[in-house]
C-alpha cells in the first residue's frame, strides 16, 4: 500500500510504503543477488537486471537513482549491497538475507549457465502478483499503517513513534535522522528511547502519561507541533528530546556527570535500582542546565528523593503507588519555592507516606526487614549504614562480594534457644522462645554484611563472633564486642543503626502528618479489624502478615493499650489459645474464650477450632486491602540465598501440612519451571508459592494464575491481577480459566462474570489430588497457551 508524496522541483515521484516493506525489500535483495551471481559468467545481463529492477531508468543522481529505500536504520546496509560495498552481507538482517539469497543460487546453479537461472529472472517478472493500493488526498497515511499492523507481533513504542516521525519529514527526514534520530537510538536504545519519550510527556506535565502508550501521547502533541510550524517545527522539538537524552544519560550512567557531589548522588539512586526516580532526577538535571539551580541545590533535591524511597521500604511502606508518586512531581512541586524545598513540600504530605523518624526508629525495631523490598535494597540499606561508620580505608563493595548475614541464626540451634528463653523469661510476657525468636530474627538490628556467609552459617555466637571480629566492616566488629547476641542486644544495635539511619536520609517536614500522624500500617489493622465477621478468629501473626504491621508481638501491644478498636478479641495466639496480656479495656469480666464461644466458636481445651480460623488472603479480600503485590522471583540458589529460603520454607511447610498433596503438586510445579516457567515465593511469614510465566510490569508484565498456601491449606485464584495483564483483560478468559479449575472435584469459584476482575477467591488445597491433580496441570497448560 502506497502513499504518494507531493514531487520536489527536479526529484523523482517518491512514494511512501505504507505496508509491504519487508516484501518489497526482500524482493529487491532476491534481484540484487541474482544481479551478483550472473555477473560472473554475463555482465551484460547482470548490468540488465541492475537497471530493471534496482535503479531508476531516468538520469537521476543520489538517492533518487534508487527504486527503493528502506528506512534509515537498514539503509546503509541495503545501499551496500545495490552498490557492490565490500561492507555488503553483514551480521544485521539485511546482510543475512543478502547472503541467503547468494548461498541458494550458488547452490542451485554451480556451473553457472544462464539457461538454468532465467527461470527466477522470469518468475520475478512475470510470476508475482502485487496488488498496490493508493492512498487518496484525503486518507490518513499513518492511521492506514496503524491499522494494517495491529495485528500479529506488535510494534514497540519506538519503532511507532520513528516511523510517525520520519513520515512527517519527507523533506528534511535525511538530515534529522543522521543527525539527531540515529545518535540518540545509538546511546539509549531502543527501550530506553521509549523512556525518554515517556518522561519528556512526565516533564511536560502529563503526570499520568502511561509508559505503555508513549506513542499516543507524543503523537498527538506532534501533531499539533506540524501543524504550527512544518517540518522545521519537528526538527526543533526533536532537538530537544535530543538534548534531554544527554541528559537521561547522565541519570542512566551517574560516571557522566561532571559535578562530583551530584556524581555520588545519582549514583546512589542508580544503585537503587528501578525507574521511579527517572522523573525527579531528570527534572532536576533539566532545571540545572537551564540555570534554575545549581549543583549543591540538585544534590539537596535528589537525597530528599532517596530517602523517600529508602524510608519507605525500611517502614514496609507499599510500593506498587512509588513509580506515580514520583511521576507527578515535576508537575506537582510549587513554582514558587526553590527546587530543594518545593520537592521536600511535595513528598512530605501524609497521604505520599513519607515515614517519620518515629517510625524509622519503631520499623528498625519491629519490622523484619530481611523479607523487606528486594536484595538490591537490603544490601543498599546495610552499605550505606556501614559507610557512615567512615573508616579510615573504605571497604570496597565490589558486586557479588556481600551477603545479608542473620547473626542470630534463622534456624536456631539449642544453645540459641537457650539463651532466647533466658531473654523470654526476664521479660515475664509469657513468650515462647521460638515466638521471641520469630520476632527478632529478620529485623534490621540482627542482620549485617559478610562475604563469609558460609562460614558463619548457623554456629554458636562465640563462634561467630570470632569471625566477625575479624571483619573489614566496622559493623561486624561491633556486633563481635558484645558479650552475648539476644534480645537486649539486638535491640540495642536496632536503636543504633535507627539513629544513623534518620541522619543518613532526612525525614518529611514535620507539619504536614495530617492531625492523626498514625502509621499507615496501623490504619490497615484498624480497616482489618473491622471487617472481621462474627463467628471467625484470626492470628496476630496473619494481622501481622497481611497489614505490614511488623510482629505478632508488636500488633498484641498496639491492642493491648487502645480502647477503640473493634474486634479485637477476635485475635488469638497461633495455637488458637488467648494471650495471657488479654484484658478487655471496657471493664468486662467474661473471658477472651467465653465471648468467641458466644460467636460460635467451639473450643478444643484452650484452644479455637482452627476450622473457624481465616487465612491471611481472606482478611485481605474481606478488608478490601491491595493485595496485586508480585510475587517475588525465586533467587538464584546460593547458600543464604532469600529465593532458596523461601523455596525451602514452602516445601517444607506443604510436607508437613498437606503431605498427600505435596507428593504430586511439587512435580508439577517443579515441571512448570523445567518448561520455562518460574517459581514465585511469597515474603509473608506463611510462604506461598506462585507459577509465574513471565516478568514485567504494565499490561504485558508479570502473569501468573494461583498462589498457593501451604499452611491456611488454600490456592488463591489471581482474577483481579489478571484482569490487568494481557491476553486475560479479556472478559472471555478470566470465565474460562473459573470455569476450568470448576473441573476439579470439590472446587466451586461461585463467582459472576462481573466481579471476576475484582476477586481473588480460593478453594481448598486438597482438592488437588488425583484426577483434581490431573485437572489442575491441564489448566496451567490451558494458561501457558493462552499467554504464548
Amino acid at each position: 500500500m502506497l502513499d504518494p508524496r507531493p514531487p520536489l522541483p527536479d526529484t523523482v515521484q517518491r512514494w511512501v510504503v505504507i505496508d509491504g516493506q519487508q516484501r518489497l525489500t526482500t524482493l529487491m535483495l532476491l534481484a540484487c543477488a541474482l544481479r551478483d551471481h550472473v555477473r560472473a559468467f554475463d555482465s551484460a545481463k547482470a548490468s540488465l537486471i541492475h537497471r530493471r529492477y534496482l535503479v531508476n531508468e531516468e538520469d537521476h543522481s543520489g538517492l533518487d537513482a534508487y527504486r527503493l529505500l528502506p528506512t534509515q536504520a537498514d539503509r546503509p546496509s541495503y545501499l551496500a549491497c545495490l552498490d557492490r560495498d565490500p561492507r555488503a552481507g553483514g551480521e544485521d538482517s539485511i546482510g543475512v538475507a543478502y547472503r541467503f539469497f547468494l548461498a541458494a543460487l550458488a547452490e542451485y546453479d554451480p556451473v553457472g549457465e544462464w539457461e538454468r537461472v532465467r527461470h527466477i529472472d522470469q518468475a520475478l517478472r512475470h510470476r508475482l502478483t502485487l496488488v498496490t493500493i493508493t492512498a487518496g488526498p484525503q486518507d490518513n497515511a499513518f492511521r492506514i499503517f496503524e491499522s494494517l499492523n495491529n495485528t500479529g507481533k506488535p510494534l514497540s513504542q519506538a519503532d511507532l513513534l520513528r516511523n510517525y516521525v520520519f513520515m512527517q519529514l519527507p523533506r528534511l527526514g535525511e538530515q534529522v535522522y543522521e543527525k539527531i534520530w540515529l545518535p540518540l537510538q545509538s546511546e539509549l536504545g531502543p527501550e530506553r528511547l521509549t523512556t525518554l519519550a515517556w518522561l519528556d510527556l512526565i516533564l511536560r506535565g502529563q503526570a499520568r502519561a502511561n509508559l505503555g502508550e508513549v506513542y499516543q501521547g507524543q503523537r498527538g502533541r506532534m501533531e499539533r507541533i506540524v501543524a504550527a510550524g512544518g517540518e522545521e517545527g519537528l526538527r526543533e522539538d526533536l532537538r530537544g528530546l535530543r538534548r534531554l537524552g544527554h541528559l537521561f544519560l547522565r541519570v542512566l550512567e551517574p560516571e557522566r556527570e561532571p559535578d562530583k557531589g551530584l556524581r555520588v548522588v545519582l549514583g546512589r539512586l542508580a544503585r537503587w535500582g528501578g525507574e521511579a526516580h527517572f522523573p525527579p532526577a531528570l527534572h532536576t538535571l533539566d532545571q540545572m542546565e537551564r540555570g534554575a539551580v545549581d549543583a549543591e541545590q540538585a544534590v539537596r533535591t535528589l537525597t530528599f528523593v532517596e530517602s523517600f524511597l529508602v524510608r519507605r521500604m525500611i517502614c514496609r511502606e507499599p510500593s506498587h503507588s512509588v513509580r506515580q508518586l514520583l511521576a507527578g512531581l515535576p508537575s506537582g512541586i510549587e513554582r514558587d519555592h526553590p527546587l530543594p524545598e518545593a520537592v521536600h513540600r511535595y513528598l512530605s504530605t501524609a497521604r505520599r507516606g513519607w515515614p517519620r523518624d518515629e517510625d524509622v526508629r519503631e520499623a528498625v525495631r519491629t519490622q523484619p526487614f530481611y523479607w523487606q523490598g528486594s536484595g538490591r535494597h537490603r544490601l543498599y540499606v546495610l552499605r550505606r549504614l556501614e559507610e557512615d561508620y567512615a573508616a579510615p580505608e573504605p571497604v570496597d563493595f565490589s558486586p557479588g562480594w556481600a551477603t545479608v548475614e542473620h547473626v542470630l541464626p534463622q534456624r536456631a540451634g539449642e544453645e540459641w534457644l537457650t539463651m532466647l528463653a533466658e531473654d523470654a523469661e526476664d521479660a515475664g510476657k509469657g513468650e515462647q522462645p521460638q515466638e521471641l525468636h520469630e520476632a527478632l530474627v529478620h529485623t534490621l538490628g540482627n542482620l549485617t554484611l559478610t562475604g563469609e556467609n558460609s562460614r558463619l552459617s548457623n554456629h554458636p555466637y562465640e563462634r561467630k563472633q570470632q569471625i566477625l571480629d575479624q571483619s573489614a566492616l566496622r559493623m561486624n566488629r561491633e556486633i563481635a564486642a558484645a558479650g552475648r547476641w539476644g534480645r537486649t542486644e539486638i535491640l540495642a544495635r536496632a536503636d543504633g543503626l535507627a539513629e544513623r539511619a534518620v541522619r543518613i536520609w532526612p525525614g518529611p517536614l514535620a507539619a504536614d502528618h495530617g492531625p492523626s500522624g498514625e502509621r499507615s500500617e496501623w490504619q490497615r489493622l484498624r480497616k482489618v479489624l473491622a471487617a472481621l465477621p462474627s463467628g471467625k478468629w484470626t492470628t496476630y501473626k496473619d494481622l501481622a502478615a497481611v497489614t505490614g504491621a511488623g510482629s505478632p508481638q508488636t500488633v498484641g501491644s498496639y491492642l493491648a493499650k487502645r480502647t477503640d478498636l473493634l474486634n479485637a478479641h477476635r485475635v488469638l495466639r497461633a495455637d488458637g489459645t488467648s494471650a495471657p496480656e488479654f484484658a478487655w479495656l471496657d471493664g468486662r469480666t467474661e473471658t477472651q474464650q467465653e465471648a468467641l464461644e458466644r460467636e460460635g466458636i467451639a473450643f478444643h481445651g484452650a484452644a479455637a477450632d482452627r476450622a473457624r480460623k481465616l487465612s491471611p488472603v481472606e482478611i485481605a479480600e474481606l478488608a478490601g486491602l491491595d493485595r496485586s503485590h508480585e510475587p517475588e522471583e525465586e533467587a538464584p540458589s546460593l547458600p543464604g540465598g532469600a529465593g532458596a529460603d523461601r523455596a525451602a520454607s514452602f516445601r517444607t511447610l506443604l510436607l508437613a501440612h498437606h503431605p498427600g498433596v505435596a507428593e504430586g503438586l511439587l512435580p508439577l510445579l517443579e515441571k512448570w519451571r523445567k518448561d520455562g516457567g518460574r517459581l514465585g515465593y511469597g515474603a509473608a511469614d506463611e510462604t506461598s508459592c506462585s507459577p509465574v510465566l513471565r516478568e514485567g510490569r504494565g499490561p504485558h508484565g508479570s502473569l501468573w494464575p494461583v498462589n498457593v498456601y501451604p499452611r491456611s491449606g488454600l490456592v488463591e485464584v489471581v482474577f483481579a491481577h489478571l484482569a490487568r495483564r494481557e491476553p486475560f483483560t479479556r472478559p472471555e478468559l478470566l470465565a474460562e480459566l473459573r470455569d476450568r479449575l470448576r473441573t476439579i472435584p470439590g472446587v466451586e469459584l461461585e463467582v459472576p462474570d462481573a466481579q471476576l476482575p475484582r476477586r481473588r477467591p480460593s478453594f481448598p488445597l486438597d482438592t488437588l489430588r488425583g484426577d483434581g491433580l490431573t485437572r489442575f496441570a491441564e489448566t496451567l497448560e490451558w494458561f501457558r497457551q493462552q499467554s504464548l
